[in-house]
């Protein structure tokens, strides 16, 4: 019997060494699971908790932006004069505070995600977007408005934005240079769409501005970002307009001269504004470049001082974002002095100096207003008031950024004003071309060159 089972024993050991090996395979199955759940999870994460986080922060910047403008008007009701105190002492300690501690935060933050984006390594854009910047971003442009500097926060929130996508780089699905440039993109566009509360303008700038050297191919989860960062902004705003609403109307057949003299004008005067701008940053005297660079905390100083100085004069108006006061002339509830626009732009462009945090979307359509404002003063009947105004609006930002699809539509959505839709396009293209004289290369990619090289710790101020 022994042998009879000894046989068995031997025939079953020889059948089972003799199995086809199912170990590897069952391995290599269970891999490849494992790894499909891993790319599902993270890009679940990054198409979903992504957009989510830029919207809340967004949403929070803009609450935390609309405290420091009462901080700031209640400063100026305690003493008209306290901005020659504060102005200069708050630029300087912001300056400092943003090199010391935040580095790269300098500036709109438009200049450093399109950097980013042409990048093709990862050194360079871990300095520029981090969820460390995205903190300093927040504080340090929460600082300058509460102490009354001509900036806005759509420029910053654009880099919000790109930070907070860029987080999800080298997880999951995205490992390459590609799937880096789409996570940027979206969270830019999500970033402004969140910012202005204007979804269709985030798709449009990622489109127009962000991807002027790459081919846009981020369609769905572009619009998956904007759409759901845009739900955050219409859940805790509503639908709301930072510039009202305006039944501002104007005939295409007899309008067409008002459209042709509002280009000609906002789109000269934007592009003179870039050009300043480029000019600051890159075509100074040798003697103000190095005492801009060297002494750059007494620099940022002087321009808080001279924008004090140019704000007790003038009322105040130059300060902050220029919300309320654009909000007046744009629904003809309020008169502004001539000077507002010029006085506007001058504040932003030594704001942009400073080497502080903050952008000048903002800014740049309050200036734009002010112009506008001038404009209809000067040929009363051309067209309505708001009509002008809104025009010129598009104008001047389509000349400063040469994004003319991205700057009607902005005004569209933040205006209300849907039947202006073909005057807004055509100004702003005629706009952008008259810019594109006077300044050849378009403002936010000549102020990304400065990111052009690997970054260091000591980034220079950006713009």
């Amino acid at each position: 019997m022994s042998g009879k089972y000894l046989a068995y024993a031997e025939g079953i050991a020889h059948f089972i060494m003799h199995l086809p090996p199912r170990r590897k395979p069952y391995s290599l199955r269970t891999g490849l699971i494992i790894s499909r759940v891993s790319d599902i999870w993270h890009r679940g994460a990054a198409w979903i908790i992504g957009p989510l986080l830029v919207g809340l922060l967004a949403v929070g910047l803009a609450f935390g932006g609309e405290q420091a403008a009462k901080l700031h008007a209640q400063m100026l009701k305690i003493s008209p004069y306290s901005p020659l105190v504060v102005m200069p002492l708050g630029f300087a300690l912001l300056f400092y505070l943003g090199r010391r501690f935040f580095p790269g935060t300098q500036g709109s933050g438009i200049p450093q995600t399109i950097a980013a984006i042409d990048s093709t390594g990862t050194e360079k854009e871990n300095a520029l977007l981090s969820p460390r910047i995205a903190v300093g971003k927040i504080l340090m442009t929460l600082g300058g408005l509460s102490v009354g500097a001509s900036i806005g926060r759509e420029g910053p929130t654009v880099q919000i934005g790109a930070s907070v996508m860029h987080m999800f780089y080298g997880h999951g699905p995205f490992q390459n240079p590609e799937t880096r440039r789409i996570l940027i993109m979206a969270g830019g566009a999500a970033g402004i769409a969140a910012a202005f509360n204007t979804p269709l303008a985030g798709i449009m700038f990622a489109i127009e501005e962000l991807s002027k050297k790459h081919v846009f191919n981020a369609n769905s989860s572009t619009l998956v970002t904007v759409i759901l960062s845009g739900l955050i902004s219409l859940a805790a705003l509503g639908n709301y307009t930072y510039f009202g609403s305006t039944g501002a109307y104007l005939d295409w057949s007899s309008g067409i001269w008002a459209i042709l003299l509002c280009g000609v004008i906002g789109g000269a005067s934007g592009g003179c504004f870039s050009q300043l701008l480029i000019a600051s940053s890159s075509k100074l005297p040798a003697r103000v470049t190095s005492f801009m660079q060297n002494r750059g905390v007494l620099f940022a100083a002087l321009c808080g001082l001279l924008i004090a100085i140019l704000g007790v004069c003038t009322d105040g108006l130059p300060f902050g974002t220029g919300y309320a006061t654009t909000r007046l002339t744009l629904e003809d509830s309020g008169v502004l002095p001539w000077y507002f626009g010029i006085s506007k732009m001058l504040a932003t462009i030594l704001s942009s100096m400073s080497g502080i945090t903050g952008g000048i979307f903002a800014p740049s359509l309050a200036v734009g207003a002010g112009i506008g404002d001038n404009v209809a003063d000067l040929f009363p009947n051309m067209a309505t008031h708001s009509a002008t105004v809104l025009l010129v609006m598009a104008a001047y930002l389509s000349g400063v950024t040469r994004a003319p699809v991205t700057s009607f539509i902005i005004m569209m959505e933040m205006t209300d004003s849907h039947q202006m839709l073909i005057p807004l396009m055509t100004v702003s293209v005629i706009a952008s071309a008259v810019s594109k004289m006077i300044c050849p290369t378009p403002l936010y990619h000549k102020l990304a060159e400065r990111f052009s090289v690997p970054a260091t710790a000591n980034l220079q101020p950006s713009r």
